[in-house]
Protein backbone atom coordinates (compact mmCIF):
# COMPACT_ATOMS: atom_id res chain seq x y z
CA UNK A 1 0.00 0.00 0.00
CA UNK A 2 1.27 3.45 -0.88
CA UNK A 3 2.37 5.42 2.15
CA UNK A 4 0.14 8.41 2.95
CA UNK A 5 1.43 11.93 2.35
CA UNK A 6 2.59 14.14 5.17
CA UNK A 7 0.14 13.84 8.02
CA UNK A 8 -2.11 16.87 8.24
CA UNK A 9 -2.58 16.22 11.93
CA UNK A 10 0.91 17.49 12.65
CA UNK A 11 -0.19 21.01 11.62
CA UNK A 12 -2.85 21.18 14.30
CA UNK A 13 -1.40 22.50 17.56
CA UNK A 14 -4.08 21.20 19.96
CA UNK A 15 -4.35 17.64 18.67
CA UNK A 16 -4.32 14.80 21.19
CA UNK A 17 -3.00 11.65 19.53
CA UNK A 18 -4.25 9.05 21.98
CA UNK A 19 -1.36 6.97 23.28
CA UNK A 20 -3.54 3.97 24.12
CA UNK A 21 -2.71 0.30 23.71
CA UNK A 22 -5.58 -1.10 21.67
CA UNK A 23 -6.75 -4.46 23.00
CA UNK A 24 -6.67 -7.66 20.95
CA UNK A 25 -10.45 -7.80 21.32
CA UNK A 26 -10.82 -4.38 19.71
CA UNK A 27 -8.38 -5.25 16.93
CA UNK A 28 -10.39 -8.41 16.18
CA UNK A 29 -13.73 -6.60 16.05
CA UNK A 30 -12.22 -3.85 13.90
CA UNK A 31 -11.25 -6.50 11.36
CA UNK A 32 -14.64 -8.18 11.75
CA UNK A 33 -16.47 -4.95 10.89
CA UNK A 34 -14.26 -4.53 7.83
CA UNK A 35 -15.21 -8.00 6.59
CA UNK A 36 -18.95 -7.74 7.37
CA UNK A 37 -20.45 -4.31 8.02
CA UNK A 38 -18.42 -2.37 5.47
CA UNK A 39 -19.66 -4.39 2.43
CA UNK A 40 -23.18 -4.31 3.90
CA UNK A 41 -23.09 -0.51 4.03
CA UNK A 42 -21.96 -0.39 0.40
CA UNK A 43 -24.83 -2.72 -0.53
CA UNK A 44 -27.42 -0.47 1.11
CA UNK A 45 -26.76 2.42 -1.28
CA UNK A 46 -26.79 0.38 -4.48
CA UNK A 47 -29.53 -1.12 -6.59
CA UNK A 48 -33.17 -0.74 -5.59
CA UNK A 49 -32.37 1.88 -3.00
CA UNK A 50 -35.79 2.77 -1.63
CA UNK A 51 -36.90 -0.82 -1.26
CA UNK A 52 -33.70 -1.87 0.51
CA UNK A 53 -33.58 1.18 2.71
CA UNK A 54 -37.24 0.91 3.64
CA UNK A 55 -36.67 -2.62 4.89
CA UNK A 56 -33.52 -1.46 6.71
CA UNK A 57 -35.43 1.36 8.42
CA UNK A 58 -38.02 -1.04 9.79
CA UNK A 59 -35.42 -3.59 10.87
CA UNK A 60 -33.23 -1.05 12.68
CA UNK A 61 -36.15 0.77 14.30
CA UNK A 62 -37.27 -2.55 15.76
CA UNK A 63 -34.15 -2.78 17.93
CA UNK A 64 -34.49 -1.77 21.57
CA UNK A 65 -32.12 -0.22 24.08
CA UNK A 66 -32.38 -2.58 27.03
CA UNK A 67 -29.99 -0.63 29.25
CA UNK A 68 -30.34 3.13 29.63
CA UNK A 69 -28.02 3.32 32.64
CA UNK A 70 -30.96 3.40 35.03
CA UNK A 71 -32.53 6.45 33.36
CA UNK A 72 -36.17 6.50 32.32
CA UNK A 73 -36.93 6.32 28.61
CA UNK A 74 -39.88 7.91 26.82
CA UNK A 75 -40.95 8.74 23.27
CA UNK A 76 -41.77 12.42 22.86
CA UNK A 77 -42.39 15.07 20.24
CA UNK A 78 -40.29 18.19 20.77
CA UNK A 79 -41.33 21.19 18.68
CA UNK A 80 -42.76 18.86 16.05
CA UNK A 81 -39.78 16.50 16.00
CA UNK A 82 -40.30 12.97 17.37
CA UNK A 83 -37.73 10.85 19.16
CA UNK A 84 -36.78 9.08 22.39
CA UNK A 85 -35.71 10.91 25.53
CA UNK A 86 -33.79 9.64 28.54
CA UNK A 87 -33.76 11.00 32.07
CA UNK A 88 -36.10 13.56 33.64
CA UNK A 89 -36.64 15.45 30.41
CA UNK A 90 -39.54 17.51 31.79
CA UNK A 91 -37.28 19.06 34.44
CA UNK A 92 -35.93 21.90 32.30
CA UNK A 93 -33.84 23.36 35.13
CA UNK A 94 -31.07 20.81 34.58
CA UNK A 95 -28.60 19.90 31.89
CA UNK A 96 -29.69 18.34 28.61
CA UNK A 97 -27.90 16.68 25.70
CA UNK A 98 -29.22 16.91 22.15
CA UNK A 99 -27.58 14.08 20.18
CA UNK A 100 -27.92 13.79 16.39
CA UNK A 101 -27.43 10.21 15.24
CA UNK A 102 -25.38 9.07 12.27
CA UNK A 103 -26.30 6.65 9.52
CA UNK A 104 -25.28 8.33 6.28
CA UNK A 105 -28.42 10.53 6.33
CA UNK A 106 -30.38 7.46 5.19
CA UNK A 107 -30.41 5.05 8.16
CA UNK A 108 -32.29 5.67 11.44
CA UNK A 109 -30.76 5.60 14.90
CA UNK A 110 -29.75 2.27 16.37
CA UNK A 111 -31.19 2.31 19.87
CA UNK A 112 -28.65 -0.19 21.31
CA UNK A 113 -25.86 2.06 20.04
CA UNK A 114 -27.04 5.67 19.85
CA UNK A 115 -29.56 5.72 22.67
CA UNK A 116 -27.26 3.65 24.88
CA UNK A 117 -24.36 6.10 24.41
CA UNK A 118 -26.64 9.08 24.96
CA UNK A 119 -27.90 7.51 28.20
CA UNK A 120 -24.36 6.90 29.42
CA UNK A 121 -23.37 10.50 28.67
CA UNK A 122 -26.50 11.76 30.46
CA UNK A 123 -25.82 9.54 33.45
CA UNK A 124 -22.25 10.79 33.75
CA UNK A 125 -23.18 14.45 33.34
CA UNK A 126 -26.36 14.42 35.40
CA UNK A 127 -28.39 15.38 32.34
CA UNK A 128 -31.44 14.35 30.37
CA UNK A 129 -31.21 13.70 26.66
CA UNK A 130 -33.11 13.83 23.36
CA UNK A 131 -32.34 11.78 20.24
CA UNK A 132 -34.33 13.38 17.39
CA UNK A 133 -35.72 11.03 14.74
CA UNK A 134 -35.03 13.50 11.95
CA UNK A 135 -36.31 12.85 8.43
CA UNK A 136 -34.13 10.60 6.26
CA UNK A 137 -33.25 10.18 2.61
CA UNK A 138 -34.23 9.05 0.09
CA UNK A 139 -37.78 9.81 1.22
CA UNK A 140 -36.75 13.28 2.41
CA UNK A 141 -33.75 15.13 1.05
CA UNK A 142 -31.62 18.01 2.27
CA UNK A 143 -32.44 20.35 3.99
CA UNK A 144 -35.37 18.54 5.70
CA UNK A 145 -33.18 16.66 8.17
CA UNK A 146 -31.34 19.83 9.14
CA UNK A 147 -34.66 21.64 9.51
CA UNK A 148 -35.73 18.99 12.03
CA UNK A 149 -32.51 19.29 14.01
CA UNK A 150 -32.81 23.07 14.19
CA UNK A 151 -36.43 22.73 15.37
CA UNK A 152 -35.36 20.23 18.03
CA UNK A 153 -32.81 22.66 19.47
CA UNK A 154 -35.25 25.57 19.36
CA UNK A 155 -37.75 23.31 21.09
CA UNK A 156 -35.34 22.88 23.99
CA UNK A 157 -35.05 26.65 24.34
CA UNK A 158 -38.82 27.11 24.11
CA UNK A 159 -39.31 24.44 26.78
CA UNK A 160 -37.18 26.52 29.13
CA UNK A 161 -33.75 24.89 29.02
CA UNK A 162 -30.85 27.23 29.74
CA UNK A 163 -28.53 27.22 26.69
CA UNK A 164 -25.57 27.29 29.11
CA UNK A 165 -26.71 23.83 30.21
CA UNK A 166 -27.21 22.39 26.71
CA UNK A 167 -24.65 20.09 25.10
CA UNK A 168 -25.14 19.22 21.43
CA UNK A 169 -23.37 16.50 19.52
CA UNK A 170 -23.51 13.98 16.76
CA UNK A 171 -21.69 11.11 15.11
CA UNK A 172 -20.88 10.78 11.39
CA UNK A 173 -23.84 12.27 9.48
CA UNK A 174 -25.09 13.53 12.84
CA UNK A 175 -21.83 15.42 13.26
CA UNK A 176 -22.48 17.06 9.89
CA UNK A 177 -25.98 18.02 11.04
CA UNK A 178 -24.62 19.34 14.33
CA UNK A 179 -22.28 21.74 12.51
CA UNK A 180 -25.08 22.75 10.15
CA UNK A 181 -27.44 23.28 13.08
CA UNK A 182 -24.94 25.54 14.84
CA UNK A 183 -24.83 27.73 11.73
CA UNK A 184 -28.63 27.89 11.74
CA UNK A 185 -28.66 28.85 15.44
CA UNK A 186 -26.20 31.67 14.82
CA UNK A 187 -28.16 32.87 11.77
CA UNK A 188 -31.37 32.96 13.82
CA UNK A 189 -29.67 35.00 16.55
CA UNK A 190 -30.53 32.34 19.13
CA UNK A 191 -28.20 31.57 22.04
CA UNK A 192 -25.56 28.95 21.37
CA UNK A 193 -25.30 25.75 23.42
CA UNK A 194 -22.53 25.41 25.96
CA UNK A 195 -20.45 23.00 23.88
CA UNK A 196 -20.50 20.51 21.01
CA UNK A 197 -19.14 16.97 20.62
CA UNK A 198 -18.31 15.78 17.09
CA UNK A 199 -17.61 12.07 16.58
CA UNK A 200 -16.19 11.29 13.12
CA UNK A 201 -18.29 13.94 11.35
CA UNK A 202 -18.57 13.97 7.55
CA UNK A 203 -17.97 17.58 6.57
CA UNK A 204 -17.46 17.59 2.77
CA UNK A 205 -20.38 16.41 0.62
CA UNK A 206 -19.27 17.64 -2.80
CA UNK A 207 -16.03 15.69 -3.28
CA UNK A 208 -15.53 11.98 -2.66
CA UNK A 209 -11.73 12.29 -2.92
CA UNK A 210 -11.16 15.19 -0.52
CA UNK A 211 -10.02 15.95 2.17
CA UNK A 212 -6.82 14.00 1.69
CA UNK A 213 -7.37 11.09 4.06
CA UNK A 214 -10.23 9.96 1.80
CA UNK A 215 -7.90 9.29 -1.10
CA UNK A 216 -5.09 7.47 0.71
CA UNK A 217 -7.01 5.61 3.42
CA UNK A 218 -9.84 3.72 1.63
CA UNK A 219 -8.34 0.30 2.32
CA UNK A 220 -7.14 1.21 5.81
CA UNK A 221 -10.62 2.29 6.89
CA UNK A 222 -12.35 -0.75 8.43
CA UNK A 223 -15.89 0.56 8.10
CA UNK A 224 -16.64 3.31 5.56
CA UNK A 225 -16.89 2.29 1.85
CA UNK A 226 -15.77 5.68 0.54
CA UNK A 227 -16.38 4.68 -3.08
CA UNK A 228 -20.11 4.43 -2.35
CA UNK A 229 -20.40 7.94 -0.94
CA UNK A 230 -21.23 9.31 -4.36
CA UNK A 231 -24.57 7.54 -4.14
CA UNK A 232 -25.48 9.78 -1.23
CA UNK A 233 -25.84 12.60 -3.75
CA UNK A 234 -28.92 10.91 -5.19
CA UNK A 235 -30.21 9.65 -1.86
CA UNK A 236 -29.79 12.80 0.22
CA UNK A 237 -28.41 15.91 -1.45
CA UNK A 238 -29.79 15.40 -4.99
CA UNK A 239 -29.02 18.62 -6.93
CA UNK A 240 -28.37 20.87 -3.91
CA UNK A 241 -25.16 22.90 -4.15
CA UNK A 242 -22.68 20.88 -2.06
CA UNK A 243 -20.56 23.97 -1.43
CA UNK A 244 -23.35 25.26 0.83
CA UNK A 245 -21.63 25.34 4.25
CA UNK A 246 -24.80 24.06 5.91
CA UNK A 247 -24.38 20.90 3.83
CA UNK A 248 -20.56 20.85 3.74
CA UNK A 249 -19.53 22.51 7.02
CA UNK A 250 -15.86 22.29 6.12
CA UNK A 251 -16.55 25.62 4.37
CA UNK A 252 -18.40 27.21 7.29
CA UNK A 253 -17.49 30.35 9.18
CA UNK A 254 -16.78 29.15 12.73
CA UNK A 255 -16.75 32.51 14.44
CA UNK A 256 -19.05 32.59 17.43
CA UNK A 257 -19.34 28.81 17.63
CA UNK A 258 -19.31 27.04 21.03
CA UNK A 259 -16.31 25.01 22.28
CA UNK A 260 -15.88 21.85 20.20
CA UNK A 261 -14.51 18.39 20.96
CA UNK A 262 -13.67 16.18 17.96
CA UNK A 263 -13.10 12.42 18.24
CA UNK A 264 -11.90 10.52 15.16
CA UNK A 265 -9.88 7.47 14.18
CA UNK A 266 -6.48 7.73 12.51
CA UNK A 267 -7.35 5.07 9.91
CA UNK A 268 -10.67 6.65 8.94
CA UNK A 269 -11.25 8.03 5.47
CA UNK A 270 -13.08 10.85 7.25
CA UNK A 271 -10.21 11.67 9.58
CA UNK A 272 -9.26 14.87 7.81
CA UNK A 273 -12.90 15.98 7.73
CA UNK A 274 -12.43 16.49 11.46
CA UNK A 275 -8.88 17.84 11.22
CA UNK A 276 -9.77 20.61 8.76
CA UNK A 277 -12.91 21.68 10.62
CA UNK A 278 -11.11 21.66 13.95
CA UNK A 279 -8.36 23.81 12.46
CA UNK A 280 -10.85 26.27 10.97
CA UNK A 281 -12.70 26.50 14.27
CA UNK A 282 -9.49 27.11 16.19
CA UNK A 283 -8.42 29.77 13.69
CA UNK A 284 -11.76 31.48 14.35
CA UNK A 285 -10.99 31.61 18.08
CA UNK A 286 -13.15 28.67 19.13
CA UNK A 287 -11.78 26.46 21.96
CA UNK A 288 -11.16 23.09 20.31
CA UNK A 289 -9.95 19.66 21.38
CA UNK A 290 -9.15 17.10 18.69
CA UNK A 291 -8.60 13.48 19.80
CA UNK A 292 -7.21 11.11 17.17
CA UNK A 293 -7.35 7.40 18.01
CA UNK A 294 -5.25 4.60 16.52
CA UNK A 295 -6.67 1.44 14.89
CA UNK A 296 -10.31 1.88 15.97
CA UNK A 297 -13.07 2.35 13.36
CA UNK A 298 -15.40 5.14 12.40
CA UNK A 299 -17.62 6.33 15.28
CA UNK A 300 -16.19 3.68 17.61
CA UNK A 301 -17.52 5.34 20.82
CA UNK A 302 -20.93 4.01 19.81
CA UNK A 303 -19.76 0.40 19.93
CA UNK A 304 -19.05 0.09 23.64
CA UNK A 305 -20.03 -3.58 23.58
CA UNK A 306 -17.21 -4.29 21.12
CA UNK A 307 -14.49 -1.81 22.07
CA UNK A 308 -13.54 -1.27 25.72
CA UNK A 309 -11.66 1.87 24.63
CA UNK A 310 -15.03 3.48 23.87
CA UNK A 311 -15.40 4.14 27.59
CA UNK A 312 -12.21 6.22 27.60
CA UNK A 313 -13.45 8.26 24.66
CA UNK A 314 -16.79 8.76 26.37
CA UNK A 315 -15.05 9.88 29.57
CA UNK A 316 -13.02 12.35 27.49
CA UNK A 317 -16.22 13.78 26.02
CA UNK A 318 -17.75 14.17 29.46
CA UNK A 319 -14.57 15.76 30.81
CA UNK A 320 -14.63 18.33 28.03
CA UNK A 321 -18.34 18.98 28.58
CA UNK A 322 -17.88 19.51 32.33
CA UNK A 323 -15.48 22.35 31.57
CA UNK A 324 -18.19 24.24 29.71
CA UNK A 325 -21.62 23.20 31.00
CA UNK A 326 -23.15 25.41 33.68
Amino acid sequence: MTAPPANLITTFPEVVVKDVKISLRSRFFTKFLKWTLKPMMAWFVKGDKKSRLGKAHIFIARSQCKNTAGLTQHFRIVNGVPGPTVGDFLDTSGRVILWLHGGGFIIPASNPAHLRMLALLCKGLGASGFLPDYRLGPYNQFPHSLDDCERAYMGLLEAGYDPRKIMVGGDSAGGNLTLGMLQRIRKAGAPMPACAALVSPVTEMGRIHMPQSRSYAPHRDPLIPIGSMGNLDDLYTHDWDASDPELSPIYADYSGMPPMHYVVGDTEVLRDDSVFCAQRAQDAGVPVQLDVWPVLPHAFPLFAALFPEARIARDDMMGFARQHLA
